[in-house]
């Protein structure tokens, strides 16, 4: 598979997030990509990575042309927005965090939105006993990281880092992980971000 490269034009934003799994993924990611549009972005969406010959490979072989896939979009990205809401527990998503720490390595910004407006530690605490039940021993005993921030501090920190704000919302349950005020949110401080640059580069 060959790495893809930057083009010229509108800045380039990789959508990260759990989206990929909901059962309208693409119409998700095409509303994310509209939005992009309203901003004076291109979106670039995981799920464009298409994979033609899918049906004959293994799934190892697969999961390593996505992963491949995905690492070749998002070199081919100016920034990313990711969707850092917990998802199936008290955390974010694991492949978007691992997108995350690819793109703060590439040396590009990173803005983070999560549709859960209590913090980390907070979400821990709350995890109620019947799921804690489920962890093992060590686990229970082990520190909850508590530095007031939305996620581990290692996402946090990429986040905070870039523009200074991790977008905090809270949401209905029903739309918690699909919800695109956060989203917006992050566009608009990337358009004052790029407009920032622009005007030091005169």
């Amino acid at each position: 598979m060959t790495e893809s490269t930057k083009v010229s034009g509108a800045p380039r934003v990789y959508l990260a997030g759990p989206e990929v799994f909901f059962p309208d993924a693409l119409a998700q990611g095409a509303e994310k990509k509209r939005l992009c549009a309203k901003f004076g972005f291109t979106g670039v969406f995981p799920l464009d990575n298409a994979i033609a010959d899918a049906a004959s490979l293994s799934p190892e072989a697969l999961a390593r042309a996505i992963s491949h896939g995905n690492e070749s979009l998002m070199r081919s990205c100016d920034l990313m927005i990711a969707n850092c809401t917990p998802f199936r527990g008290v955390s974010m998503d694991a492949g978007t965090a691992f997108e995350i720490g690819f793109m703060r390595a590439l040396g590009r910004p990173v803005l983070g939105y999560s549709n859960v407006a209590a913090d980390h530690a907070a979400r821990v605490r709350a995890t109620p006993e019947a799921a804690r039940a489920w962890w093992d021993q060590e686990t229970r005993q082990a520190d909850i990281e508590d530095f007031g921030l939305a996620e581990n501090l290692m996402i946090a920190i990429a986040v905070l880092d870039t523009c200074g704000r991790f977008v905090l919302r809270d949401v209905a349950p029903d739309r918690v992980l699909s919800d695109l005020d956060g989203f917006r949110d992050c566009l608009a401080l990337a358009a004052d971000m790029f407009r920032e640059r622009e005007r030091v580069r005169r």
